[in-house]
């Protein structure tokens, strides 16, 4: 029996309760089996894109940074990185594919496990991927690596604003079959605790979102490691920048065909719903979990360490057309720009390991460098976006090909 659609089940809960909290209609809207966004089949790219669909030296850099993650624990078989929230699998398959130009006893002692609630799996080399439909991190006993890109920002989040000096939540009403907001006392203490860890203190009439969801998360993806890092890449702050007084409006966006809008409510199980990820939550919730927490970066500077830059040299002699360089070089640079995903942060956490050297955060040591010199260059291909064509139609025109 095929469960209720997604507006069934919101005009029910609805019905039944009178309001709800944000952070539920945004699980629903999100993850609601029949008609929730990341449920159904969808095609690439055509509300966002992100990193690893934007370019394969994404995929190329973060391989490298796993192998050394493999050397520094003792070259683990196998060694087992767990990728959640991996949709189609663009990660699963540039990583899975590098892999084969790296230490052979690493390629071979790679599992690569791919998880997610609705799997979509992309055509790709399978040997070393695997699929599971999960919501969690149902494993246990791993030694390896947890790698989560963009996968906190998309987790459900309360919505709070301070009145009058008083926390309030903003929760969801239907009236006249039309969704809106309605404010009221916070659903759970936990919310106020939050802020109050963190010593944060709202503005008046300041917005903001807490995700109560990710400690759990994280909670249940700590037992399924034994040994190992967690790494993980998202957009958010420290809290003390998340929630700075000039984000008086909050973070919460919603992303359909490539706009952006702040409307939840205009396209339920349409389009894509984020808030930012608040990292000083991430770094406490992994401490009381028993993990240690290195120094926080951009996702610009963690590309640029593991060898971005030697990566966009190379495409002057790597012996391919203009038009191709080009789109080549520009989405290259998108995935460290400053102002977009540059400013990404990445958090790498650790169990049960020594401190240890990692060239993402520390930079590339002389035999880093030497070692990428006879690594292949990783370049577009049909299965990513070709961002230049998608933003400069008339420069991705190969005219070379006129003279032929």
């Amino acid at each position: 029996m095929n469960p209720a659609t997604l507006h069934q089940e919101l005009s029910r809960r609805l019905s039944a309760e009178d309001h709800i909290p944000f952070a539920q209609f945004m699980e629903l809207a999100l993850y609601w089996p029949n008609g929730g966004y990341y449920a159904r089949p969808r095609q690439g790219g055509q509300d966002f894109y992100t990193a690893p669909a934007a370019h394969p030296a994404f995929g190329a850099l973060l391989v490298l940074q796993l192998e050394e993650m493999w050397r520094i624990l003792g070259r683990p078989t196998p060694f087992v990185v767990l990728e959640p929230g991996a949709g189609w699998g663009h990660l699963a398959l540039d990583v899975t594919s590098y892999a084969c130009h790296l230490d052979p006893a690493f390629t071979q002692a790679l599992r690569y496990v791919a998880i997610d609630r609705a799997a979509h799996p992309m055509p790709g080399p399978g040997a070393l991927a695997h699929w599971v439909k999960a919501s969690g991190v149902p494993l246990r006993g791993v030694t390896g690596c947890i790698l989560a890109n963009e996968l906190f920002d998309a987790m459900p989040v309360h919505r709070l604003v301070m009145r009058g000096g008083h926390l309030r939540e903003t929760f969801v009403i239907s009236r006249q079959g039309r969704l809106s907001d309605v404010e009221g006392e916070p659903s759970t203490p936990a919310l106020t605790e939050r802020l109050s860890s963190e010593g944060v203190a709202l503005a008046e009439g300041q917005q903001a979102e807490v995700c109560l969801a990710l400690e759990p998360w994280l909670e249940e993806a700590s037992h399924a490691l034994e040994r190992g890092f967690f790494l993980i890449l998202d957009y958010g702050h420290p809290a003390q920048e998340l929630y700075s007084p000039w984000r008086v409006g909050g973070t919460l966006r919603c992303y359909y065909m490539h706009t952006v809008s702040s409307s939840p409510y205009d396209y339920p199980g349409g389009q894509d719903i984020t808030a930012h990820v608040d990292f000083t939550a991430l770094v406490a919730a992994g401490q009381r979990c028993g993990l240690e927490s290195y120094p926080l970066v951009t996702q610009g500077d963690f590309l640029r360490n593991l060898g971005l830059p030697m990566l966009v040299r190379r495409l002057a002699a790597a012996g391919v057309g203009q038009v191709r360089r080009d789109a080549n070089r520009m989405a290259m640079l998108e995935l460290a720009r400053r102002g977009g995903m540059g400013d990404f942060r990445v958090l790498i956490q650790s169990k049960g390991v020594p401190p240890a050297r990692l060239t993402g955060l520390e930079g590339p040591a002389p035999a880093w460098k030497e070692r990428m010199v006879p690594l292949p260059l990783p370049l577009l291909d049909g299965l990513h976006l070709d961002l230049m064509a998608a933003r400069y139609p008339h420069a991705a025109q190969d005219f070379e090909d006129l003279w032929r």
